[in-house]
């Protein structure tokens, strides 16, 4: 099998590219790579398990569950937990070997997607994940009898999260007064992000918190903001905040009903951990997404901005290179290494809430200490990607557009990689003008690398 892994794990449309078949093949080979050299003595290796609530994951937990299980594994199913909650628990159980979550984050309910985490809660590098994909489907000595694991429910997961992400806070009750209404995306935070907030003193409102299995990220969280704008000015809340399918990133939203998106929560957590004397090297970690009005706002206040590849798994590897804790993207991945070894919604969002509540400033106070400059993001579907930084005519229209530019603005122009499709970026002094440039590089985009029919 070849390599199947893209930037967050294996993603597709599920029972056409994410199989059952695939699901079981990939979790056999999964546990033979990751708990390779385990000393026997120490009992059979144990995974965590669980899922969003979208309805393919159903079956594809279940295959995952018996490839592991066929493979010698105990498992823990978890059920409906956010992908963060998983990664968190995996790195904080002494009994649990690696993690698997069955999850499309933000993608529309018919596809789905399958992560692994090691040991230590932390996403797998490339050179495990192409260990995995050359394994998967080859022969392999099957235990037999009793060497066959196990499979068991793990009641309690979505509480035991819930009150670590409380207890990440400062006192017993940091939002008492203030009041929030929170978009769940019908998705794995439906139950346990309200439940998180409320414990820790917010007036909470929901919605999009009605999963049903069909109906995740349709028209809800943190890709449609529009209902939870308008429930915020309609009940005069003080911020608004949404998470995606699996919670592992999360937007807010505020009293006047802006978006504040990822590049200002990561200002707004950056300065908050500097007056804490908690800032690593007094640096954050973005992607070359990241807006270059976080740039400047950032080094106003002596904060250096590393950037790496799109993709929170990158951010994080830069992060655990070097040691430093808070990084993220501006779709609202945020990662607070003090309390997780991942993107967290739910971790995210009670932070921003307690800096609203610790400084009596407003979300649209805190958050405008970014001035972002205009940007406009295009994504070219139907495309072959692997073709976008070879093509003549596409590289040739970028550089005019730069020249253009010059220093007051940038392009970027990237692969997606768990879509097919390429995503065009341009910022500029102006919407207009970016929105111009972006335009016209799309255009020739779509010209030259269209997957349609002539």
């Amino acid at each position: 099998m070849g390599r199947i892994f893209g930037t967050d794990g294996v993603r597709g449309r599920a029972n056409v590219d994410v199989t059952a078949e695939l699901a079981l093949d990939l979790s056999v080979a999964a546990a033979h790579v990751l708990v390779e050299g385990r000393p026997a003595t120490v009992g059979r290796p144990r995974a965590l398990v669980a899922r969003d609530p979208r309805a393919s994951g159903e079956f594809l937990s279940a295959a995952v569950c018996a490839g592991l299980a066929s493979a010698g594994v105990d498992v823990l199913d978890a059920g409906v937990l956010p992908t963060p909650g998983l990664a968190h628990l995996v790195a904080t159980r002494d009994d649990v070997d690696l993690g698997v979550m069955i999850s499309a984050s933000h993608n529309p309910m018919p596809d789905n997607g399958i992560k692994f985490f090691d040991r230590f809660g932390h996403k797998l590098a490339d050179d495990v994940e192409d260990a995995i994909s050359e394994l998967a489907g080859q022969p392999w000595q099957r235990p037999t009898g009793a060497a066959v694991g196990r499979v068991r429910p793990d009641h309690g997961a979505s509480q035991l999260y819930a009150a670590h992400c409380v207890n990440t806070l400062d006192d017993t009750a940091p939002l008492a007064g203030l009041r929030v209404v929170v978009d769940c995306a019908h998705g794995a935070a439906s139950v346990v992000g309200p439940m998180a907030l409320r414990s820790a003193g917010a007036q909470v409102s929901v919605i999009g918190a009605e999963p049903d299995g069909l109906n995740i990220n349709d028209g809800y969280g943190s890709t449609h903001l529009g209902r939870l704008q308008e429930a915020v000015l309609a009940q005069g809340a003080d911020a608004g905040i949404a998470f995606d399918g699996d919670a592992d990133r999360c937007l807010a939203v505020d009293a006047a009903g802006r978006v504040v998106d990822g590049d200002q929560v990561l200002a707004v957590l950056a300065l908050a951990l500097r007056e804490q004397g908690r800032l690593t090297g007094d640096t954050v970690v973005a992607t070359v997404m990241s807006n270059l009005g976080l740039r400047l706002a950032l080094a106003e206040h002596g904060i250096r901005l590393v950037t790496t590849g799109v993709g929170d798994r990158y951010v994080l590897e830069e992060m655990r290179r070097h040691g430093y804790v808070l990084g993220g993207e501006q779709s609202g991945h945020v990662v607070l290494a003090h309390h997780n070894t991942t993107g967290d919604g739910l971790l995210t969002a009670l932070h921003v809430l307690q800096r609203m509540a610790v400084t009596g400033s407003s979300l649209a106070e805190l958050a405008s200490v970014v001035t972002r400059l205009p940007q406009v993001l295009l994504n070219v579907p139907d495309v072959d990607k692997t073709r976008v930084a070879e093509d003549e005519a596409v590289t040739a229209c970028v550089a005019e557009v730069e020249a253009e530019l010059g220093e007051r603005g940038r392009v970027l122009l990237r692969a997606s990689g768990t879509e097919p499709l390429v995503r065009v970026m341009v910022e500029a002094p102006d919407t207009e003008t970016a929105e111009r440039h972006a335009g016209r590089i799309a255009a020739v985009v779509r010209e030259r690398l269209s997957l349609a029919p002539a």
